[in-house]
């Protein structure tokens, strides 16, 4: 049983974990703590298949404001440059963890998503938020590049070239809707509808056929690099091993005798 001691950990009976971020007072900002086992719980969580979705929110008003002024960014000027591409290195290895898990992760955007939390955020599978959940990838405003925690790579792919080179450029919030309108937000909830539709959505994703969830996760990362002749011989192939999984059988056999599947 995964416990965590920088942020609250609980997984249901319908297979979703949650992962609450819980530094309100620092509007949830990343501690050297908390990145550690936040990497560390999306690495152990693939070895746990009753887990089949995974939900990351925070406490209070903002989902994660970014690195911590005082526990991480003030600590970072002692360091040499091998120190300093130790942190970047950890940084990027959670991004890498999250796109690897191999069943959906959701996040749950409760306020304000900044820096580091905006790459968090952007590493999810599915980005449901409420009303007040501005964003932005304000790394050049303190003098960083906009290229930080793989925010380069994914931010076109899901909002285009332009829009992502603005948003990188410049630091600049945007707010929900906006958010929305570009893509960046799957869909943006009422304030006190927020936990209760992302709930649901989670269980909905858990209780579906998890092998062809899995696989299409898989495809989604590794024809982000590929031309359409390769991606399509990957799909002819990924398509051809669903069809040897039971689930798809199931599903056959629940529409013919017209009830609903139950997916292992």
């Amino acid at each position: 049983m995964l416990a965590p001691n920088s942020f609250l950990f609980e997984k249901t009976a319908a297979g979703v974990a949650t992962i609450t971020l819980n530094r309100p007072d620092r509007l949830n900002a990343l501690t050297f703590e908390v990145y550690r086992e936040l990497t560390d719980t999306f690495a152990a969580l693939k070895d746990e298949p009753d887990v089949r979705a995974v939900v990351i929110t925070g406490a209070g008003r903002a989902f994660c404001s970014g690195g911590d002024v005082h526990d991480i960014i003030g600590e970072l000027f002692s360091r040499d440059m091998e120190g300093l591409l130790q942190f970047t290195r950890m940084t990027c290895e959670l991004i890498a963890n999250i796109r690897a898990f191999p069943r959906p992760v959701i996040a749950s955007l409760n306020g304000t998503t900044a820096g580091a939390g905006a790459c968090i955020a952007l590493a999810a599978d599915l980005r449901i938020a409420n009303e007040q959940a501005k964003i932005a990838f304000l790394f050049v405003k303190v003098g960083l590049s906009g290229a930080d925690m793989g925010a380069a790579y994914l931010l076109p792919r899901v909002v285009g070239l332009a829009k992502a080179t603005e948003l990188l450029y410049t630091g600049d919030f945007i707010s929900a809707a906006e958010a929305e309108r570009i893509g960046l937000y799957n869909r943006v909830v009422p304030n006190d509808q927020l936990e209760t539709i992302t709930r649901e959505f989670a269980e909905r994703l858990a209780s579906g056929p998890g092998f062809a969830i899995s696989k299409t996760k898989e495809m989604l990362n590794r024809e982000m690099d590929m031309n359409l002749s390769a991606a399509l011989e990957c799909e002819a192939q990924a398509q051809a091993i669903c069809m040897q999984h039971p689930d798809y059988r199931e599903a056959y056999e629940a529409f013919v005798a017209k009830r609903a599947p139950k997916f292992n």
